[in-house]
């Protein structure tokens, strides 16, 4: 059987810059693909902060329903924006090698650093972050892709803007004044690209499995083990990264208040084989550490 793989995206330069990556790949193992483009309420909606949007799979939803309703086959996602649990019938079809999994600061001068200051991000894990390092920090929000949101930074008086490394490097928007933030503990997931496939759908998951990278998928499943447990969604003020090193995994997991004033935090090594159920064992000792109490209270906030 031969057919055509049909690869749903979102339409921004990034998105579309993931969806050619894995087309490329895709068409270069000899399947022939076609590129079909929509747009999200995330991209649609930039006039609310994110986690009033009832969050969960806001960037994913549009190519989830497109997918059961037969009109995609494959759809590509930076994973950070996707839920932990997939819809029915919808699997993870294959991880690819992870890219840069730093946040930067892209800044207009780091005197601001020593006083009064104003940063601007959408996301509340690295305002949680920001404002833990600087509490007398001023944070706004910054909505939109990562074109608007250059351009954003831009037009207002902020000193800087928080951005993943990996999104700027791949679409060559990485500009000289920015600052790498290695102190910051990235989302679950940050700098990985992940293709959903129909589970019903034995060809296009063949085809998707080869372009699979191990150790990426390894560790993302850790990272977002450790969200999951969390229950943390997309939004909650969580950091997570596992890192291989020969047949060590090393994490790093983080908890914050939303005003970053409170943070429960946990770091750990094993070796590489006892990596099942590694990532919820974490996040079972950041709740035993005072972290359901927080969760408790983000949780009351938001939903208020």
């Amino acid at each position: 059987m031969s057919k055509t793989i049909r690869i749903g995206t979102r339409d921004s330069e990034l998105a579309l810059w993931q969806a050619h990556t894995v087309q490329g790949r895709l068409q270069a193992l000899g399947y022939a693909t076609e590129l079909m483009p929509v747009k999200s309420q995330g991209d649609i909606i930039l006039d609310k902060p994110l986690y009033e949007l009832g969050i969960t799979g806001i960037f994913t939803k549009t190519l989830d329903i497109a997918m059961i309703q037969g009109q995609i086959d494959i759809a590509v996602h930076s994973m950070k924006d996707v839920p932990t649990a997939l819809p029915k019938g919808i699997i993870q079809g294959a991880v690819l090698e992870r890219a840069r999994t730093a946040d930067i600061l892209v800044h207009k001068g780091l005197g601001f650093l020593n006083g009064d200051g104003t940063i601007a991000t959408g996301s509340l894990r690295r305002k949680a972050q920001w404002l833990h390092r600087y509490p007398g920090h001023k944070v706004e929000d910054l909505r939109g892709n990562v074109n608007t949101r250059m351009r954003k930074l831009e037009e207002n008086d902020w000193n800087g803007a928080i951005f993943a490394a990996a999104g700027l490097e791949r679409i060559d928007l990485l500009p000289e004044n920015y600052e790498t933030l290695d102190w910051m503990v990235p989302a679950p997931a940050q700098g990985a690209m992940v293709v959903a496939v129909n589970e019903a759908d034995g060809y296009a998951r063949k085809a998707v499995a080869q372009l699979n990278h191990s150790d990426t998928e390894i560790c993302t499943q850790i990272e977002r083990e450790f969200l999951r447990e969390l229950e943390g969604g997309c939004t909650a003020p969580i950091g997570a990264l596992a890192t291989v090193n020969g047949d060590q995994i090393h994490f790093t997991g983080v908890l914050f208040s939303l005003d970053g004033t409170q943070k429960v935090g946990i770091e750990k090594q094993i070796k590489h084989h006892e990596a099942t159920g590694f990532g919820k064992a974490c996040a079972q000792e950041v709740l035993t550490q005072g972290g359901k109490a927080l969760m408790t209270e983000i949780k009351k906030t938001l939903n208020t």
